[in-house]
């Protein structure tokens, strides 16, 4: 894994959100910063615990000018269960053959109850509207993933 550092620019992407529309980085960078939050599998305890956490938080990101987006390698049928179930409020994107999460550095192995497999690092990236990575969230729970992003924001006011 070479990830994504601070400095760098974020690779552009277009990925289908959960309603199968194409999403563009660059188009987003348009309106607004954007957090990047990369996660193994939807509708998973850790995985939906942090999107619900994102999710409670959007006004408070909003007032930092911060829009979410979430990738995984899900399809966007299985995004969209997810989005409606938990009434996520921002976009989840399917990186099915794992080529953007590769160009983020988030892509390799993984051990998890011994086995040792290829996927997702939950991992996240602030971008902002240039496209340079101003910060990468690595170290965090699922619980508090919101919280150590909202702690930098207000830290760099």
């Amino acid at each position: 894994m070479n990830r994504l550092t601070t400095g760098q620019t974020a690779p552009d992407f277009s990925l289908p959100d959960q309603s199968g529309q194409l999403v563009q980085l660059s188009t987003l960078l348009q309106k607004s910063r954007v957090l990047v939050y990369f996660y193994p599998k939807a509708m998973t305890p850790g995985c939906t615990v942090q999107a619900c956490g994102l999710r409670d938080s959007k006004q408070q990101l909003a007032d930092f000018n911060v829009q979410v987006v979430g990738i995984s390698i899900d399809a966007p049928a299985r995004l969209a269960k997810f989005v409606q179930k938990e009434q996520l409020n921002f976009k989840l994107l399917g990186d099915e053959d794992h080529k953007i999460a590769e160009a983020f550095g988030v892509w390799g192995e993984k051990k998890f109850m011994g086995k040792i497999y290829d996927g997702i690092h939950r991992i996240s990236f602030l971008i902002e509207q240039d496209g340079k990575v101003s910060q990468v969230f690595d170290d965090f729970k699922t619980s508090n993933h919101h919280d150590v992003v909202l702690a930098y924001l207000k830290s760099t006011v």
